[in-house]
């Protein structure tokens, strides 16, 4: 079943990659979330790639505080030092987790330098 979700997910980034459709876009971000792992890494893999178009979907995410550490990790791998603004107030979350993929994710944008 997963494997047609994955699917339907590639269809959609290839869709919002031609069309620049945020609608297409937050499909892809919010299938990061998914309870499917296999779903999580491929969503999270296109999302990547979709680079700065991506940002404003994922500073979304950050404000609502969903998916608060898969968010922090993709955002880190664009190493745009400019995130860190965003990235920072995580750092001293009181989740743990979340505050530990902040705080990973401001040394992977530090070691880009």
């Amino acid at each position: 079943m997963w494997v047609i979700q994955a699917i339907g997910l590639f269809l959609c980034a290839a869709a919002w990659r031609v069309t620049g459709l945020q609608s297409l876009g937050r499909i892809a971000v919010r299938s990061m979330a998914s309870k499917n792992e296999n779903i999580r890494a491929i969503a999270g893999i296109l999302v990547s790639k979709a680079g700065e178009r991506a940002e404003p979907l994922l500073q979304e995410l950050l404000q609502r505080r969903e998916n608060v550490p898969m968010v922090l990790t993709v955002l880190a791998g664009f190493g745009d030092p400019k995130l860190e603004k965003d990235i920072l107030p995580f750092s001293t979350d009181h989740d743990p987790q979340i505050a530990e993929a902040a705080r990973q994710a401001l040394r992977v944008i530090a070691a880009g330098r």
